[in-house]
């Protein structure tokens, strides 16, 4: 489908015979770096496998083969979709009839269910191995879900132990496999040092913003966030700030609106957002992978999101978990602060960020937060890997 925008040719990169295929596709730069990882293990166990579909970077790294740009299925709320729906579904029945056609050992959707459980059900109807890789929050919300994964995946591979208990409740076979992160982040950070590399005053309090990784993100976040920042330099005149952008796209979305501000110390810089968190006193992010990252540096945190006006009324009677954050989720309580949707306003957003920056908040932190790093602390590829060959041998 050569018409479709993002497209990859790869024509040229002919997969050779009598090897096995994986198909992959991932949505978003955390799936990304998951992707990657599962990539290296199964490629352990099957020396002369391939992996294609749709990746990013990191993936693309690891010898994978893209067939469309992975940034085109980054979409986010209900009404960004919708405006996409033709190319979204033009790719999506692409890679249908790819693994119809030419099928692989395993379809294996790494998270990004809206999209990838519709190729999942497909695929298995067509007598594909099914995999989804990172639950799906139906635990939390729609839980009506459950009965369409289970008649669409083989496999549920969850990175957090709560989840996988919900999926042995409902009859769907599972593996929880720990989360690759604890095991590929510092567990010794050095904020002086990641101020030096990144320009920075080591010696100034430092408060990293990530706004997040998606375009619809930042329009709802950033700018929220940078208002925050200039209240917060009347509590501590001699902050600094720094924003890691996601990607290029990012970067000159955020370069725009920080242009807005230009009394505000903001360093803007691309990627690293890893050493960007590990330069922090505390980080003001939005809720998702970004808040388990800074767990495991041990980073005092206020997690923040907002949606669509219209998008949360819609979605916010059928929430069924009352946190949204993954350390809250595995400490069963409220660790650190969250402010969603209406609470996420300057003045609440502000205090808690002045709170996370007190010396007795991070000694508080970094006893529960290194509890929390043991449960999830497995070899995540490795296990992923296994269960994936158990799979393909039945």
């Amino acid at each position: 489908m050569n018409s479709l925008p993002g497209h990859v040719d790869n024509t040229h990169l002919a997969c050779a015979e009598n090897v096995p295929v994986f198909a992959m596709v991932a949505g978003e730069a955390s799936g990304d770096t998951l992707g990657a990882d599962l990539i290296r293990a199964l490629r352990r166990l099957f020396p002369d496998a391939q992996f294609e579909g749709v990746g990013g970077p990191k993936m693309i790294a690891e010898g994978f083969c893209s067939h469309h740009q992975m940034e085109r299925l980054s979409v986010m709320g209900f009404v960004e979709p919708f405006k996409r729906l033709p190319e979204l579904l033009g790719i999506r029945r692409d890679l249908i009839n790819r693994y119809k056609n030419n099928r692989p050992v395993a379809f294996i959707g790494i998270d990004s269910p809206d999209f990838n459980l519709g190729i999942a059900k497909a695929l298995h109807t067509a007598g594909v191995k099914t995999v989804h890789y990172v639950s799906p929050s139906v635990w939390a919300w729609r839980q009506g879900r459950i009965k369409g994964i289970k008649r669409s995946v083989d496999l549920m591979l969850t990175l957090l132990p709560f989840e996988e208990a919900f999926y042995i409740d409902h009859g769907v076979p599972v593996a929880f496999v720990g989360h690759p992160l604890a095991r590929q982040i510092t567990r010794s950070a050095d904020s002086h040092s990641a101020r030096q590399r990144l320009g920075l005053d080591a010696q100034r309090p430092t408060v990293t913003i990530m706004p997040g990784s998606r375009g619809g993100e930042v329009s709802l976040m950033a700018e929220l966030f940078i208002q925050v920042a200039i209240r917060l330099q009347e509590y501590s005149p001699q902050a600094q700030f720094i924003i890691p952008a996601a990607n290029d796209d990012r970067h000159d979305q955020l370069r725009q609106i920080i242009a807005r501000y230009p009394q505000v110390p903001i360093t803007l810089i691309k990627q690293q957002s890893l050493l960007a968190m590990e330069a922090a006193d505390a980080v003001l992010l939005t809720s998702g992978t970004t808040a388990l990252e800074a767990m495991l540096l041990k980073k005092p945190m206020v997690v923040s999101y907002r949606l669509g006006g219209l998008t949360y009324k819609v979605v916010r009677p059928f929430i069924k978990t009352p946190f949204a954050s993954i350390p809250n989720l595995l400490a069963a309580e409220m660790l650190v602060p969250e402010l969603i949707q209406d609470d996420a306003s300057v003045e609440n957003l502000t205090s808690a960020v002045v709170e996370a920056l007190s010396p007795e908040t991070r000694n508080l932190l970094e006893a529960r937060y290194e509890a929390l790093y043991l449960k999830i602390n497995l070899a995540s590829g490795d296990r992923a890997a296994a269960a994936i060959r158990a799979l393909i041998e039945q």
